[in-house]
């Protein structure tokens, strides 16, 4: 895996930042861009979704996982 990539963006109301491995930002950006969504408004919708108790960081790879492990996805 490659080094850590950091991005920024506000989350209700909030900045805060992410680090991810690029692999991880570039499904992350392919599921925004075929739902038709932000990157912020996709990172909001995963946000809204996890548990207090696991890391933005975290939840984020899980989506990024469970995306490339659904059959329809290339």
């Amino acid at each position: 895996m490659s080094d850590l990539v950091k991005r920024s963006l506000s989350l209700s109301g909030h900045r805060t930042s992410v680090a991810l491995e690029p692999e991880f930002w570039a499904v992350l950006d392919q599921m925004a861009e075929q739902r038709s969504l932000s990157f912020a408004a996709l990172v909001a919708s995963i946000d809204a979704k996890r548990t207090p108790e696991r890391p933005l960081a975290s939840a984020l790879r899980v989506a990024a996982l469970m995306e490339r492990r659904r059959p329809d996805t290339p």
